[in-house]
């Protein structure tokens, strides 16, 4: 055997016994919690006194300790140690979720998520609310403490330094594909330009019968460029008539418009409505619509709202997947077209 390949042996088995002291080190604090000789909110014993006691490193300590920390069952406090935080591990995996807000789709894809790992892992859920300082505190304040970190972005300001604190392996980026992430990271997203332009496409029968189509971009909404660029190539490559236009306008408001919509609130689709009560035109005749994720109502309003609609349990799943198969994964999550009598 030549020198090199000695060597790389030896290292092997150097890190072989190291992960074993850590686990070592990690089976040793959980005996003296479930035992009760420590206690909720009792300080476990200093770096000192685990080398004294157990002849391991201090960098091998470090990363045993840290490992429960990310399990939850220890917290660091700065400057004084560490401290038992919970009695039992109960689950493999700790994660940290962070959404924009809590609605119909975001509740999809918690509930798919959860379904998926309830029997493996805790998840703490946080919001930011599309607050940049709300965000960069939630990111701050949770480093180490999780085995993995998934977060919905949608905000105007460049979060990727924030997003790169977290290691790769642990960050899982969903909903919107951020740019200049670095690492092995996961990001399970919609392509927003990739989605209108072909449901656009696969709608070309229903939208031959309208003179123009208006799409409604509130220039607030992160995803706005995105989604406007898909529909400018459709509109540029199938010469449609076409508007955009940030509010509904009741000036060009007639009959022979298709719009589509993303208002987060679905305002657009109500003003749309009324407006077509209004002026007495039917809608999926005379005016048609084509709106953002499917809801319950949207099924049943105005005998049904043609959607363009991404497959939150599906990215939910798709994330469960990552967590618990150890891999690295980035690629666009599944978007669903539904016709329906509004088109």
């Amino acid at each position: 055997m030549s020198a090199a390949a000695d060597a790389g042996t030896k290292q092997v088995k150097n890190e072989l016994h190291a992960k074993l002291k850590y686990e070592q080190l990690s089976e040793y604090i959980i005996s003296l919690i479930e035992s009760d000789q420590l206690h909720i909110g009792d300080q476990i014993p200093s770096l000192k006194q685990l080398q004294l006691q157990l002849r391991m490193s201090k960098e091998t300590l470090l990363k045993g300790l840290n490992h429960l920390v990310e399990k939850g069952i220890i917290e660091s406090v700065y400057r004084k140690g560490y401290f038992v935080r919970k009695k039992a591990i109960d689950h493999n995996f700790r994660i940290f979720l962070l959404l924009d807000k809590m609605n119909i789709m975001r509740e999809q894809f918690y509930r798919s998520l959860f379904d998926h790992l309830k029997e493996r892992a805790d998840i703490d859920i946080y919001f930011h609310h599309h607050n940049y300082q709300v965000f960069e505190k939630l990111i701050r304040e949770n480093l180490g403490k999780y085995t993995h970190y998934v977060i919905a972005t949608f905000l105007k300001e460049d979060v990727a330094p924030l997003l790169n604190l977290i290691p790769d392996r642990k960050r899982i980026i969903i909903d919107l594909h951020e740019q200049g992430l670095t690492g092995n990271y996961n990001s399970i997203y919609q392509d927003f330009g990739y989605d209108i332009y072909h449901s656009l496409l696969a709608l070309e029968n229903e939208l031959s019968k309208y003179k123009r189509l208006i799409l409604v971009a509130h220039p607030e909404a992160v995803h706005a460029r995105l989604v406007i660029d898909g529909f400018l190539r459709y509109c540029s490559e199938t010469k449609f008539p076409y508007l955009i236009q940030s509010d509904i306008d009741e000036k060009n408001f007639q009959k022979g418009n298709a719009y589509v919509t993303f208002s987060r609130y679905n305002t657009d689709d109500v003003a749309l409505i009324k407006l077509a009560r209004k002026k007495k035109l039917t809608l999926g005749k005379e005016v048609g619509l084509i709106s953002y994720n499917d809801t319950d109502v949207k099924e049943i309003l105005e005998g049904g709202i043609t959607v363009i609609s991404t497959d939150f349990e599906t990215m939910g799943r798709s994330v469960a997947e990552v967590i618990l198969g150890d891999q690295t994964t980035v690629k666009r999550n599944p978007t669903k077209l539904i016709k329906r009598k509004s088109l």
